[in-house]
C-alpha cells in the first residue's frame, strides 16, 4: 500500500508537469519505476497502462480549453500509433537487463534535452507538414520503446517547427490517447501471443501502477488550465534536473559504483 501513496505523488506530479509542458509523464513516471528496479518493458507498459486513464482526462480537459488544432491533430496521431506498436513490439523481444542501459541513457538523454530547451526562446511560424508525420512516428516509437518520449521529441519537435505553443501541447496531449491505446494493445498482445517472456512479473506493480492513475487523473484536470498559467521554463528546469540527477544515479548502480 506505501507504494500507491508514493506513486500517486508520482503520478500527480508528472501529469501535472505533462499538463503544462505538454511532455514528461512517461518520462517522469518510467524513470522512477526503472530505479525501483523495474524491467523497461514493464516499466513502459505500466506507464502506458496508467497514461490510458490521466491521457483522456488531460485530452479531455484541452478540448474543453479549445487547444486542439484538429488538422494537426489528424496528420500526428496516424504515425504516432504506427510509430508506438513498432516500438512496443521491439521492446518485448529483448531481455530487460539487455536494454535497461540503452532505456536509462535515452531517459537521461532526455532530461538534459529539456534541460537545455528551458534557456531557449522559440518563436511561433506555422508548422511544415512535412515534419509531422516523421515527428509522429519518432516521437511513437521512442514513446513505447524508452517508457516515455511522445511528449519530449514531438512537442519539443513541433515548437522547434514554429508551432504556437497552446495547440502544439493541447495537440499533442489530447492525440497521446491514441498512442497510449495503440502501445498497450501491442503490449497485450505480445503477452497473450507469448512474445513478451517477462511480462509474468507484471501484476507484481499493480499498486504502483494504480498509484500512477490515481496521481495522474487528479492532476489531469488541470491540465488545460496549467498549459495557459504555468510558467514553461521554470518546470522545464526542474524536470529537466530531476531526470538528469535519477538518470546518473541508476548509471552508477548498473557498472557497480553504488
Amino acid at each position: 500500500m506505501e507504494e500507491f501513496f508514493l506513486f500517486l505523488i508520482v503520478g500527480f506530479c508528472a501529469q501535472a508537469v505533462d499538463g503544462a509542458l505538454g511532455m514528461a509523464y512517461g518520462v517522469i513516471s518510467s524513470t522512477v519505476l526503472l530505479s525501483f528496479g523495474v524491467t523497461p518493458a514493464q516499466a513502459s507498459a505500466s506507464v502506458h497502462a496508467a497514461e490510458l486513464f490521466t491521457t483522456a482526462a488531460s485530452g479531455s480537459a484541452h478540448l474543453y480549453h479549445r487547444n486542439i488544432d484538429w488538422r494537426l491533430f489528424w496528420r500526428l496521431a496516424p504515425a504516432g500509433i504506427v510509430g508506438g506498436c513498432l516500438g512496443a513490439y521491439v521492446l518485448t523481444a529483448f531481455d530487460g537487463d539487455v536494454v535497461k542501459p540503452f532505456v536509462t541513457g535515452y531517459l537521461g538523454i532526455v532530461g538534459a534535452f529539456l534541460l537545455v530547451r528551458s534557456f531557449r526562446k522559440i518563436p511561433s511560424k506555422p508548422v511544415p507538414v512535412a515534419v509531422i508525420a516523421p515527428l509522429g512516428a519518432g516521437g511513437g516509437f521512442l514513446d513505447a520503446a524508452g517508457g516515455g518520449g511522445w511528449g519530449p521529441i514531438v512537442t519539443t519537435g513541433l515548437l522547434g517547427a514554429g508551432g504556437t505553443p497552446r495547440y502544439v501541447i493541447g495537440t499533442v496531449n489530447a492525440s497521446e490517447f491514441l498512442i497510449t491505446l495503440s502501445v498497450s494493445v501491442t503490449f497485450l498482445i505480445a503477452l497473450l501471443s507469448g512474445h513478451w517472456a517477462e511480462a509474468g512479473a507484471l501484476s507484481g506493480h499493480a499498486w504502483s501502477i494504480a498509484g500512477l492513475i490515481a496521481g495522474g487523473l487528479l492532476a489531469a484536470p488541470m491540465a488545460g488550465w496549467m498549459v495557459k498559467a504555468i510558467a514553461e521554463r521554470m518546470l522545464l528546469r526542474a524536470v529537466g534536473v530531476l531526470i538528469v540527477l535519477i538518470s546518473l544515479y541508476q548509471t552508477s548502480q548498473l557498472i557497480g559504483w553504488l
